[in-house]
């Protein structure tokens, strides 16, 4: 239900036209000893505390999680008009808006999420949204192998696994060499790029944050790769960007990411969101559709689809459209979620995020035997060496409500000892006490007390 307080001027209005003057001349009926004769103790709540309270109470019984884990996605608030927007049943489809005759709302839609985020990521033009980041993350390869006519692309160790898993799926029988590169401390390890990167090599896919929360040399690997006549491809985080100098500021040349933060509930890991940008000089190779603004012949603005790569319109082999098919009640969500918070709350909500990943940091690395890996900047996630796997921590707390994190030891083998914690605005200082506490009891005091 959305949370929507009435002010004094709305009671006044509703109480004159039902004749009465008073809230307590409706309570006539009711005898005067059977009445409350005190105010009620309702404390002043924003919807998002409001939220959190009644979610706590739901899970007094033992359901449900606190969830300090990302790794791509995470426990964002979303405010209740997201949801009341986006159920209209104008918005709800089956259909995939792929004709050039689609309505204009829908139209005006992709056109707005796409502006979104190309001032989201500084690049000059976006699609209307893929499948997920993952895909995002492929798309972005083979856009690069086609424009540099190269067929070697690496890819930083510190990118999301899952990103490197489908972008080595996508690249299977195509003769593209993918090389990747180690990192060192949590950031990728730029002394091995260097020896890596060369006259064939098409793109370097960059993580900013990384997989395991900290910030990376974009602007020396920015440098190298357009020395060597290739490009930089950025995967970025759209929270973390409110607060960092975008892909564009970098000189990055295509910008994928993860769009479930923006709006999407975790829903177990799906549906996810991909979206997709790039400089103008890549815009006619870029995968999916293409909402343009336009008028008619009497003036009046309009919204058109502009480019498209579907194999219906261009040779099949060239088509690079499949994977855009129904994401736009995603890409509506994002929309409305970004138009509802706007810049400045866009920026709230990572701040917010940042400020209590710092103070969790800082309290995990006071207890004995837990340390953040090496010394490295974050925003609102990071990696912790731990005294025991990883995996343990997990399973322990979540016998007492806590996802505690990520387990990286599943993706790295010499990892095991390393949990990647995350925290979002959601997350209050009586829910970070409580996994700080229950972190103590795997301390090396703890445990061998």
């Amino acid at each position: 239900m959305p949370y929507i307080p009435n002010t004094d001027d709305d009671q006044r209005r509703m109480l004159a036209r039902i004749g009465v003057s008073t809230v307590e001349d409706l309570l006539t009926p009711i005898p005067r000893e059977l009445r409350l004769d005190r105010p009620l103790d309702i404390p002043s709540l924003s919807e998002m505390e409001l939220l959190s309270e009644i979610e706590a109470m739901s899970s007094e019984g033992g359901d449900g999680l606190i969830s300090f884990a990302g790794g791509g996605v995470y426990d964002h608030f979303i405010p209740a008009a997201v949801s009341a927007i986006v159920s209209r049943p104008e918005f709800v489809t089956a259909y995939t808006p792929y004709q050039p005759e689609v309505s204009q709302g829908t139209l005006q839609v992709i056109y707005e999420f796409q502006t979104h985020i190309c001032r989201l990521t500084g690049m000059d033009a976006a699609n209307a949204s893929l499948y997920d980041g993952a895909s995002a993350a492929a798309e972005a390869v083979i856009l690069a192998v086609k424009a540099t006519r190269r067929n070697k692309v690496l890819i930083s160790e510190a990118v999301c696994p899952m990103f490197r898993e489908v972008t080595r799926t996508y690249l299977t029988g195509r003769g593209i060499e993918l090389v990747i590169v180690p990192t060192k401390d949590g950031v990728t390890d730029i002394d091995r790029l260097k020896t890596v990167i060369d006259n064939k090599t098409a793109a370097v896919l960059m993580a900013q944050p990384n997989f395991f929360g900290f910030l990376e040399e974009i602007e020396t690997v920015e440098g190298m790769i357009h020395k060597a006549g290739g490009l930089l491809i950025m995967a970025v985080d759209p929270i973390a960007q409110a607060l960092l100098k975008t892909p564009g500021d970098y000189g990055a040349d295509i910008v994928v990411g993860e769009g479930q933060p923006l709006g999407l509930p975790m829903s177990f890991g799906g549906p996810l969101l991909g979206f997709f940008a790039t400089r103008k000089k890549l815009v006619r190779s870029m995968p999916g559709r293409v909402a343009g603004r336009t008028t008619d012949i009497d003036g009046k603005p309009g919204f058109v689809l502009v480019l498209q790569t579907r194999e219906q319109h261009i040779r099949r082999e060239k088509a690079t459209s499949n994977i855009c098919t129904n994401q736009a009640l995603c890409a509506t969500i994002a929309t409305v979620y970004f138009s509802l918070l706007g810049k400045s709350g866009l920026r709230q909500v990572a701040l917010l995020s940042a400020e209590k990943a710092q103070t969790a940091a800082m309290a995990i690395s006071k207890i004995d035997g837990f340390k953040v890996m090496g010394d490295q900047s974050f925003v609102r996630e990071f990696a912790v060496r731990t005294p025991i796997p990883a995996a343990d921590i997990i399973e322990g707390l979540a016998k007492h409500g806590i996802l505690a994190g990520v387990d990286a030891g599943r993706w790295y083998a010499d990892h095991a000892n390393c949990l990647i914690v995350a925290l979002t605005e959601k997350r209050t200082t009586t829910q970070i006490d409580r996994f700080i506490n229950g972190l103590k009891e795997f301390s090396v005091s703890g445990v061998l007390s």
